[in-house]
């Protein structure tokens, strides 16, 4: 399987901190693809993890797409899409070291938009994904 950036000169690369946030588009060849539900701040037990802290939802969020892709076989680095849903955006916007450190130098194909409420009252951000895998 292959995962190749397409460069994109005409449009607008978003950069924050000094890290790209993600790319317009990504190209597969091969490999099976993997569809990731929407993962929610919580533990192995259900439990909600870091109630109003959109910091920590974050964490738990992006901890447990790792766990979901390593039940697959796969790891961030087979992510080519992610939708996240937030509460507020401008939280969210906070902790983009949070989401950067997940995501690293070669982040997916990304869309973030800013929801009125999630699956309960006190969810903050959730994020679904397509990963392609050898």
């Amino acid at each position: 399987m292959s995962r190749r950036p397409v460069p994109t000169p005409a449009l607008f690369r978003h950069v924050r901190n000094g890290t790209l946030l993600y790319h317009h588009v990504i190209e597969t060849q091969g490999g099976r693809t993997l569809y990731i539900a929407g993962q929610l701040a919580r533990d192995k037990d259900g439990r909600l993890v870091g109630k109003g802290d959109m910091g920590a939802q974050l964490r738990q969020v992006c901890e447990n797409l790792r766990l979901a892709l390593a039940a697959a076989g796969a790891d961030i680095r087979h992510l080519v899409k992610t939708n996240t849903y937030v509460t507020d955006i401008d939280e969210f916007f906070k902790f983009i070291d949070v989401r950067n450190a997940f995501f690293g130098d070669d982040p997916p194909v990304s869309t973030t938009v800013e929801v009125r409420r999630l699956a309960g009252p006190d969810f903050l951000v959730e994020i679904d994904a397509i990963a392609v895998v050898e």
